[in-house]
């Protein structure tokens, strides 16, 4: 393997990574304000857990994301 071909691996990981990374912490920012804006404005059950199920699936996402990014990283071994 060459070191241009390494650091191309590398590089794409990163990039993986931290895409995986963002997503998770987003979604944690966005489930975490939305819970805190529905109690102050007393939103209905339905409305909470629709938000609940929303940030359920961008945590699955970032999963997806974390695995593929595992991926990446054990390919070149």
């Amino acid at each position: 393997m060459t070191d241009e071909n390494k650091n191309e691996r590398d590089s794409a990981q990163s990039k993986a990574g931290r895409r995986a990374s963002l997503v998770l912490a987003g979604t944690g920012v966005f489930w975490i304000v939305t819970m805190f804006l529905g109690g102050q404005f007393d939103w209905p059950v339905r409305i909470r857990v629709l938000f609940d199920l929303m940030a359920l699936v961008g945590f699955g996402i970032a999963l997806l994301l974390t695995y593929q990014a595992r991926r990446l990283g054990r390919s070149g071994k």
